[in-house]
């Protein structure tokens, strides 16, 4: 590896780690602001969905208009899974705690090993069966132990985002034409053709109305790109790693900035969770590793 590989490198996972650390923020967004759910998803929904257009148009300059131009059905299904996936995970964190909607959204990437499994074929490791196994248990501790803290429409809310996710990541494994820029925009703008139906704008205050847009800009826009230049210089498996950072990142700002405490059954069952999500992910880089080095 030469000096200007390793620069990229740094650069690479200097930018994946940063991109976790936005997406962690949404939490403190969610907690923050005082509109309804719906005029949050509308107002972020369109803030997003411009803000990345705009990344996108400076990301391809004149092949901008030849690439949406060649988009196909896998980019506009990934789009339809984005969309969903936003409103059922900032619906699940406004109803169930931070904390449950992280650990229960921790399992998706074992959630896209059985989908690939089921729809394109793709087998799995036993280690990922095993740690899939084992985050199972971590959820259901965590669900059977809460004591009814959260609501149900929250944690189903984060269920089906786990399971949006996980259908998007298979669709992008299987379609790698897919465009990641445009279908998490499409997804954005979705969100708020969806809840443009239910928006309340009166009740929306200066202050409410800055933090949505932060929200879509820093929080999702800004964090997408940066894990889009970054994922170009590292390892799928590297990047799996930092981006896994979000899980518990997400409630601990909560629970320093917002006195928002999980529940001691959610505390256990998520460091299951983790404990599992980043063995897989370190197993995984370990695999990785050793052909290389073998072949070195």
């Amino acid at each position: 590896m030469t000096l200007d590989d390793q620069k990229q490198r740094r650069l690479g996972l200097a930018y994946v780690a940063l991109s976790a650390l936005l997406w962690s923020l949404s939490g403190l967004f969610m907690l923050s602001i005082k509109a309804d759910l719906m005029t949050i998803v509308f107002l972020r929904g369109l803030v997003s969905g411009a803000s990345v257009m705009l990344i996108f148009a400076a990301v391809e300059r004149r092949a901008a208009i030849r690439v949406l131009m060649n988009i196909r059905w896998p980019t506009l299904a990934a789009a339809a899974l984005a969309g969903a996936s936003m409103i059922c995970g900032l619906g699940a964190i406004r109803y169930a705690s931070v904390a449950d909607a992280m650990v229960i959204y921790a399992t998706a990437p074992f959630l896209t090993a059985g989908f690939a499994y089921l729809f394109i074929h793709e087998r799995a490791g036993w280690g990922t069966l095993m740690a899939s196994f084992v985050a199972c248990c971590g959820v259901l501790y965590m669900v059977a132990g809460s004591g009814g803290g959260g609501s149900l429409l929250g944690k189903a809310l984060a269920v089906m985002m786990a399971l949006t996710v996980a259908g998007l990541g298979t669709i992008m494994r299987h379609y790698r034409t897919v465009q990641m820029l445009p279908a998490m925009a499409g997804g954005s703008f979705l969100c708020s053709l969806v809840t443009v139906w239910f928006v309340d704008l009166h009740q929306v205050t200066a202050t409410d109305f800055g933090l949505i847009v932060l929200f879509g800009v820093v929080q999702n826009a800004c964090g997408l790109a940066l894990y889009v230049v970054g994922t170009r210089r590292i390892s799928a498996a590297s990047a799996s790693l930092l981006t896994a950072l979000e899980v518990p990142l997400t409630p601990l700002w909560t629970w320093l900035f917002m006195n928002d405490v999980p529940s001691h059954a959610t505390q256990i069952g998520g460091a299951i969770v983790l404990v599992a999500l980043f063995g897989h992910i370190l197993a995984e880089i370990r695999g990785t590793r050793a052909p290389a080095l073998n072949a070195a």
